[in-house]
């Protein structure tokens, strides 16, 4: 594909080329074990210092709270899986109707080894239930997990308000933080987290590297145990070219935060269009606090996957969801949880910017879009794929 027109870039984002050129010389040369104490062990070290002194920066918290990992899912494996063997008297964890796969998921393995969990919802636009979450609380619980950005819509939580309440009781929080490093301003130290796990490929480093914050003084069973790298809390040879990567990535990242206004401009200009141009559309969360580029569309009358397909062979990148769940022929979880009807959530496409897309790609695919809804929507009430 030449020059692609990528707004998918809640699935992944392009490596930045800063980060590419400083992790170059650690696919090459400098090729040392950061726990080698000879000279190339050392300079393996050094870089992975500096690389969590900028991903603390970005996460709010000290370069030590932060272990280095193989991405958000293994954060998030970690911080349930450590909570639930370290409080073996606490069984009860709460979370959400709308967060990642890898939360349900694991959720969901915890139960059948024998936790309680709650699941909150969430109202029309995707916002959360604060009642329903002090409501929620008990003794007994464990960990409350949310998430600071829904991946779909964008939709951002009251993450203060929940610490409060959560902290208020004496609970642990875990935050994935996943779509909100370097979208908007995050703090983990500040908000009172306890847990936050993120992917380093959200902020355009590397794929298969990321981290998980653990609040100084909160001591859970390592995810993995080997050598005692991290501290004691992730056993394995440090990924030292994907840490640096994320390091510079996470720089960037928090150096460009100002810039975001101008993909949330890029991003209204889109809505906008499509909204006065394109009959019978709709944006999901519009009417709650969201992430400045994500914009999650239902078209009525059309499959999604439909308008992703035309839009693909037109050289524009989008998706109908969460990447962990392409190619699943159901309506989203997010949007089945807000309650939007499933006509509309099966006709739902999502628009994901970065700081690299350009107004001109934007217009192109405003030039694009209505052509492909009316053919689609010529063909019957679904379209055809």
């Amino acid at each position: 594909m030449t020059d692609p027109i990528y707004l998918d870039n809640n699935a992944t984002t392009r490596l930045a080329p800063e980060a590419l050129a400083e992790m170059l010389p650690w696919l090459g040369d400098q090729f040392g074990n950061a726990g080698s104490a000879h000279a190339l062990g050392r300079l393996a070290e050094g870089a992975v210092v500096v690389a969590r002194e900028r991903a603390s920066a970005l996460l709010g918290c000290a370069p030590a709270e932060l272990v280095f990992n193989g991405g958000g899912t293994e954060g998030i494996n970690h911080a349930f899986r450590g909570v639930f063997e370290a409080f073996p008297a606490k069984r009860h964890f709460v979370t959400t109707a709308v967060e990642h796969s890898a939360v349900l998921a694991v959720a969901d393995d915890l139960r059948r080894r024998g936790a309680e969990v709650t699941v909150l919802g969430v109202d029309g636009e995707g916002r959360l239930d604060l009642a329903g979450l002090e409501a929620a609380l008990r003794p007994d619980t464990a960990l409350v997990s949310l998430m600071a950005a829904n991946n779909e819509t964008g939709v951002i939580f009251p993450l203060e308000e929940a610490a409060r309440l959560v902290k208020g009781r004496g609970v642990l929080l875990h935050v994935d933080a996943t779509q909100a490093l370097g979208k908007v301003p995050f703090d983990a130290g500040r908000l009172g987290a306890d847990l936050a796990s993120f992917s380093a490929h959200k902020f355009h480093g590397p794929k298969g590297v990321g981290g998980l914050f653990i609040r100084r003084g909160l001591r859970l069973r390592p995810f993995m145990t080997g050598g005692g790298q991290e501290r004691g809390r992730r056993g394995g040879t440090l990924n030292v070219p994907g840490i640096v990567g994320l390091g510079k990535a996470a720089e960037l990242a928090l150096a460009h935060l100002p810039a975001m206004a101008e993909v949330a401009a890029r991003r209204d200009r889109l809505e906008a269009a499509v909204l006065g141009g394109i009959p019978g559309t709709r944006v999901n969360g519009a009417g709650a606090p969201r992430v400045p580029n994500t914009s999650m569309v239902s078209f009525r009358d059309v499959e999604g996957e439909a308008v992703l397909l035309r839009l693909d062979q037109a050289g524009i990148c989008v998706s109908t969801g969460s990447a962990c769940t392409t190619g699943q022929r159901e309506p989203s979880h997010v949007l089945r949880a807000m309650g939007v009807p499933p006509a509309e959530a099966m006709g739902s496409v999502r628009f994901s910017l970065s700081r690299y897309t350009t107004d001109a790609e934007i217009a192109r695919v405003l030039e694009t879009l209505p052509a492909i809804l009316d053919e689609l929507r010529a063909q019957g009430p679904l379209g055809r794929r």
